[in-house]
């Protein structure tokens, strides 16, 4: 514990007492189109200030002082938690080349281990990395790129170690065991060309925007760069197609794309432009013998599927394979020699779809369950009819599935083993559907012991995210029955914003249209209380990042809904953070959220943006986190938030702010550290539920 005084503020910062922090206030008035907005926490976004991390440790500090009594209760959940994980453990083995591929855990160790072997599962043991030793001494570590070169002998693999996003890029010789010299900093994407010398990878500018593509070959000096983005919407990230026959380069903004293609064993050839970018059109590109399949928003906004020759594949040479549909949402495609994966999401639900290139003519994969998630597993082989995907659901494990597109039969491969018994006949998982103001249907997912009576009076915890047209993911969590077996209710409210119903959705929930993402959380509450699904007065919301402002927003609107409230790294500062350029992400984002600058985006985020709209009165009680080297949504904005909220609250509430000083974006990196921060927000939820 320690005691200081805020320089020239007079203020006693006292840990030891259960007694809030009082940062000062400092004038700092910004003024746009007319409205002066009052900043008076602007100066901690000064890193560098002794008086900021003062500040932050103080909070910390008082935030262990009011979670003191949940010790014991943080204990129990931790360990009920770590009991029911296979602590040692081993992932489904995939083959690529010579190799099958695998990463193991062992009891004890923070990381995961990642090995092969050559030829067989009984061939002896490689481990090509050991994220446990690269990790020592150091409190955050976070794998990026991690790829090898065609003949098996060289990793290209990058680390950050602060949690600022900060990738460096490395290569290994597997042969050897040793680095080579090379290092870039600031990496983020990576891919090997065919000669299995020649490495490609983009790098950040100031802002973390990648923006520049390199070119390096083995026993060269020199990187010479090949292109660079200068539109500040614009993004860059390189890859290899499944063929392994092509590199793409594509240069993306959040509504407009373009790529350019090389040949893998020609790494200094020309790159070639797919097609010229057009303004709020998106492609994505696969390879399949001497054509593109090009997945292109250009007739509708849920995509649809073209196919292009290799030689000339501009949009005139265009030709349909699956139409533009209204009700369902082209995600995605992996081509293999014969046989096309279609990832689709239709009323909310992924589906997948499996085109026979040769004989024609399509099916689907069925999935039991009325709400689940699935997405591809590691399919790196090109001659195979075998279609590696992963499924689970609020009740079912993560499970890994082959699937036979010839027979059409899938065989389970692993499923994640729950240890202490666990019983998924004893909850039930429930697929509803709230009303919104405007009597749009908003989709929620919900889980329950089955001996949960649906009478009003159960605990309810209820999820949010609503953005970048990223569907909420409807997963299973054995860390999750620590609440079900407690008798909490828990549900996600797939609200507008998000991907779950496609681009229309995304659309419905951004820009002019965000506020549909507040108002449809708070139907969905309102529904789930209304049909008994939960108590008025027991009532938790949880969201991060772009949910974390979701959970300001609501808060705002109708603070007297919620008993309690956690919030992990919040966007809640939106006005100040879309008005600095400087910023990782900003410029990017005016898609997103819009540009401030213009005043009818201005108006649209001034009505929501938390910070700007804290007003005194009661609120919930909150948990807020966030991490000091936070590079997405940086420290101060919680920071700033809860400053200003304590200032105006009437309530007793607690308002509680805990920064992880060593980490970032995601929290903890080791899956002890971040299992014990989950028990701590758990305690925190069912100290407040009682």
């Amino acid at each position: 514990m320690r005691t200081g005084t805020v320089p020239g503020a007079g203020i006693r910062y006292v840990p030891a007492q259960p007694t809030p922090p009082q940062p000062p206030r400092r004038p700092h008035v910004v003024p746009l189109h007319g409205d002066s907005r009052e900043d008076e926490y602007f100066w901690m976004r000064d890193r560098s200030d002794p008086e900021v991390v003062r500040y932050l440790e103080a909070e910390n500090a008082y935030a262990e002082q009011m979670l003191a009594h949940t010790r014991p209760l943080q204990a129990r959940l931790y360990d009920e938690m770590l009991g029911r994980i296979k602590q040692t453990d081993l992932s489904v083995p995939y083959r690529e080349g010579e190799y099958l591929y695998y990463a193991r855990t062992e009891e004890g160790k923070q990381y995961p281990i990642y090995c092969r072997k050559r030829g067989s599962l009984e061939a002896a043991e490689e481990v090509i990395l050991d994220l446990n030793a690269l990790a020592e001494g150091r409190s955050f570590l976070a794998l990026g790129a991690f790829t090898v070169s065609d003949d098996g002998n060289l990793l290209a693999y990058s680390t950050d170690t602060t949690g600022f996003r900060d990738y460096v890029l490395h290569v290994k010789d597997l042969r050897t065991g040793t680095l080579l010299a090379f290092r870039v900093e600031r990496v983020s994407s990576v891919a090997w060309a065919a000669d299995d010398r020649t490495l490609f990878y983009v790098t950040e500018d100031e802002a973390k925007r990648p923006y520049r593509l390199h070119r390096h070959t083995l026993g060269r000096g020199d990187d010479p760069l090949l292109f660079e983005e200068a539109d500040g919407m614009f993004r860059l990230h390189v890859t290899r197609t499944r063929s392994r026959r092509l590199l793409l380069l594509y240069s993306a903004s959040h509504t407009t794309s373009e790529a350019r293609w090389l040949e893998a064993d020609r790494p200094e050839g020309e790159w070639r432009l797919v097609a010229p970018r057009v303004h709020e059109q998106e492609y994505e590109v696969e390879h399949h013998g001497e054509r593109l399949l090009i997945r292109v928003n250009d007739t509708g906004r849920n995509f649809r599927l073209v196919e292009a020759p290799l030689a000339s594949p501009d949009r005139p040479a265009w030709r349909e394979i699956l139409p533009h549909q209204e009700d369902v949402m082209l995600e995605g495609i992996d081509a293999f020699a014969g046989h096309l994966a279609v990832y689709q999401r239709r009323g909310g639900l992924p589906e997948i779809r499996i085109l026979d290139l040769a004989g024609g003519g399509s099916h689907y994969v069925t999935f039991p369950e009325p709400a689940y998630e699935v997405s591809p597993s590691a399919n790196p082989e090109w001659e195979t009819t075998r279609l590696r995907y992963s499924y689970q659901s609020l009740v079912t494990p993560a499970s890994v599935f082959e699937y036979d597109m010839v027979a059409r039969r899938s065989v389970l491969l692993k499923q994640t083993e729950v240890l202490g018994g666990y019983d998924p006949a004893r909850y039930v998982s429930e697929r509803l559907h709230a009303p919104a103001p405007d009597g749009t249907p908003i989709p929620i997912s919900l889980v329950r012991r089955r001996d949960v009576a649906v009478d009003g009076r159960a605990p309810l915890l209820l999820h949010g995210y609503g953005a970048y047209a990223v569907p909420y993911p409807v997963t299973f969590s054995s860390n999750r029955l620590s609440l079900l077996d407690r008798g909490v209710v828990v549900a996600i409210a797939h609200v507008r914003g998000g991907g779950e119903l496609g681009r229309p959705w995304h659309d419905a929930g951004r820009m002019l249209n965000k506020l549909n993402t507040f108002t449809d959380f708070i139907a969905a509450a309102e529904y789930l209380l209304e049909r008994g699904y939960g108590a008025p007065d027991r009532l938790v919301i949880e969201g991060g990042s772009a949910g974390g402002l979701l959970m300001g927003a609501v808060t705002n609107l109708r603070p007297e809904l919620f008993r309690a409230v956690v919030s992990h790294v919040p966007f809640v500062d939106v006005l100040n953070t879309m008005l600095d350029e400087s910023l990782p992400l900003t410029v990017g984002e005016y898609e997103e959220w819009g540009n401030p600058r213009n005043p009818d985006e201005y108006a649209s985020m001034r009505r929501y943006s938390p910070y700007d709209n804290l007003r005194p009165g009661p609120y919930p009680a909150m948990l807020v986190r966030t991490s000091f080297n936070d590079s997405q949504v940086m420290y101060w904005e919680p920071a700033k938030y809860v400053a200003r909220l304590r200032a105006l609250k009437t309530d007793r509430n607690p308002l509680l702010l805990i920064t992880n000083m060593g980490a970032g974006h995601t929290g903890a990196s080791g899956r002890y550290d971040r299992l014990r921060e989950v028990a701590l927000d758990y305690a925190f939820i069912l100290d407040q539920l009682g």
